[in-house]
């Protein structure tokens, strides 16, 4: 079934002219907001004279449509022609076989199923059934019907290992179609990130949990992510008891590879100290990987840092974490300063820092590396006034010979980033959950729920900026937007959008009635889709 997508009931024109419609339709619409929200603006009877009430209520008559349907979600329908446009589901179906009978299901609407799910604010399997109850949400996908709840978390139940490995593989194959119409300079750099990150469950008969190092029952999978957009690259469920750093160095081969096979002319690793892969260090240098780790501040990396002359040392100076537009404003005061001065107790501040380097060999390597060192120098004082100063060490191992000490730090503070991508997967995207009973099959729902962050990305690097000079800024800087934006805001913004769904003809059409600053992007991914099927 063909879904064909507008801003609201009007032109029937094609190609450019079409094109041009929604723009002035949309134009039209952000004027009109626009007027309402300008405190300019009065008109009689508004409510803004201040006599009475704003929001003052209107003569509002509730009815049952009987042939208009719409939802909520028409956003998804647009990514579903995405996913069509990069032939995502015939590409699941081909290398995935877990159903030995369609009936009606294919591999591909189980995976989709859960994407969507999440796409639509959908936190557990649960939620599922909304969806599936959705005449509007069905027509706009052209589906008959979407996978229960109980079917689904079956469908997760039928995976072994090499299958949730396919999976990945296959989206890896999709991010590649994706990154081939980026411009030269998207792949100057490939920045892959390593964490881990413990997924805290309370069930006691779920196959695979463990005791973690502080005390939390439940799984600890890794994540390994590229920091350029943002995207999981892969996700490995593992127990609760394993080290943060098993299996990472394999999960770091698969996805050099796969930024190879891009085109990506450099590439970086990047881990904090759990994730110092010593034993690999010296062949990802001979293959032109470099890399940039935490190192433990052990005792003798210290004595040895205590030991470097004060020439040595220079001055850590950060760029200011944002720059005042306007007037700089008063700043308030510290209340939890404060407090600690009032009871007087030890409180510990930052003075300054110093960064320094020296040539360090570890144990399981041939080669020597510049270990960059941080010195952090500290204030301890409490209510009688200062103690003593102190200082603490952090570490940095890398094999970048060009770039500055400084230049080093910042690229491995950058890596806590990923910090908040973890975030995102456990409270935005709900992906780090443990739905089902067994290690493998709540791995695969983390792969397969996962899916909707990629496509929050995929999303934003389709639509390629066109038009004039300024015009392509401003779109340059909304795909910016969307590839740093939560998941939450992402589908407040972009799939949270009203839409009526009619049938007319052969076409399902689906016309948006409400009107978001980021609309825009949305509409770019559909003319990129019609240009390449005309």
């Amino acid at each position: 079934m063909n879904t064909r997508i507008r801003p609201a009931a009007g032109s029937r024109k094609h190609g450019a002219r079409c094109h041009e419609a929604w723009r002035k339709q949309w134009q039209r619409r952000q004027r009109r907001i626009a007027r309402r929200l300008d405190k300019q603006h009065r008109e009689p009877n508004d409510g803004l004279s201040g006599e009475r009430p704003v929001l003052q209520g209107a003569n509002v008559q509730c009815v049952m449509g009987e042939r208009q349907c719409g939802t909520a979600y028409g956003g998804v329908a647009v990514m579903h022609q995405l996913v069509r446009e990069l032939q995502l589901a015939e590409a699941i179906d081909q290398r995935l076989q877990l159903l030995k009978w369609h009936k009606p299901y294919h591999e591909s609407d189980h995976v989709l199923n859960f994407a969507y799910n999440a796409l639509c604010d959908g936190t557990c399997l649960e939620d599922m059934e909304l969806r599936r109850t959705d005449e509007a949400y069905l027509d706009g996908l052209g589906a008959r019907r979407t996978p229960d709840p109980t079917t689904a978390g079956d469908f997760c139940r039928r995976f072994e290992e090499h299958d949730v490995r396919t999976l990945m593989e296959v989206f890896d194959e999709t991010r590649l179609k994706v990154w081939q119409r980026q411009p030269a300079e998207f792949f100057a750099e490939a920045q892959i990130d390593m964490d881990g990150t413990l997924v805290e469950t309370g069930a006691e008969k779920m196959q695979g949990i463990d005791i973690s190092y502080n005390g939390v029952w439940g799984y600890h999978p890794l994540v390994v992510s590229l920091a350029n957009t943002g995207e999981v690259l892969s996700v490995v469920n593992r127990s609760g008891n394993r080290p943060s750093h098993e299996g990472a160095a394999a999960e770091a081969d698969k996805a050099i590879a796969v930024c190879r096979r891009a085109g990506f002319r450099r590439i970086r690793l990047r881990g904090d100290t759990d994730f110092t892969q010593t034993k690999h260090l010296d062949r990802w240098d001979e293959d032109h990987v470099t890399f940039v780790f935490g190192v433990d501040a052990r005792i003798p990396l210290q004595i040895q840092a205590d030991e470097l002359p004060d020439k040595a040392w220079k001055k850590l100076r950060r760029a200011p974490r944002y720059t005042v537009k306007t007037n700089r404003r008063r700043k308030r005061g510290k209340v939890k300063e404060r407090i600690v001065r009032k009871r007087q107790f030890e409180n510990v501040k930052l003075k300054s820092e110093d960064v320094a380097e020296m040539e360090y060999r570890p144990t399981a390597c041939r080669k020597t590396y510049r270990l960059i060192i941080v010195r952090k120098n500290l204030i301890r004082r409490d209510g009688q006034g200062e103690l003593f100063p102190d200082y603490r060490y952090f570490f940095y191992l890398t094999n970048d010979r060009t770039a500055t000490s400084q230049q080093i730090v910042f690229s491995a503070n950058d890596r806590c980033d990923q910090e908040n991508l973890n975030a995102q997967l456990k409270g935005g995207v709900c992906a780090l959950t443990t739905p089902v009973h067994t290690l493998v099959s709540n791995w695969a729902y983390m792969v397969m729920t996962s899916l909707a962050w990629n496509l929050k990305a995929w999303l934003a690097l389709w639509g390629m900026p066109s038009g004039t000079s300024s015009e392509q800024i401003t779109q340059r800087s909304q795909q910016q937007r969307v590839l740093r934006m939560e998941f939450k805001t992402f589908v407040n913004y972009l799939m949270r959008l009203p839409a009526m769904v009619t049938h007319t003809g052969r076409r399902v059409m689906v016309r948006f009635i409400s009107w978001s600053p980021l609309q825009p992007v949305l509409f770019r991914v559909l003319e990129t889709i019609r240009r390449r099927r005309c």
